[in-house]
């Protein structure tokens, strides 16, 4: 019998962590995702950006080797 009742209250108090500590964890869960999301947001901006870098910089060799030749 004194084992079960130590099971039991043993139960019960993990679960009051369980359900103490999860919105905590919760939040901070949150809170690193929307970090992770800022970050993301921001490479992506940056990868435009080259992108669009690279395309305009193609233009310009092709600009300057159709002057080039037309020398």
């Amino acid at each position: 019998m004194e084992s079960i009742v130590t099971a039991v209250v043993t139960g019960v108090l993990t679960l009051i962590g369980v359900l103490v500590s999860n919105p905590k964890s919760q939040a901070v869960i949150q809170v690193k995702l929307d970090e992770l999301s800022r970050r993301v947001e921001k490479h992506n901006q940056v990868i435009e950006s080259q992108y669009e870098v690279e395309r305009r910089v193609s233009i310009l060799e092709n600009d300057y080797r159709q002057m080039r030749k037309a020398e």
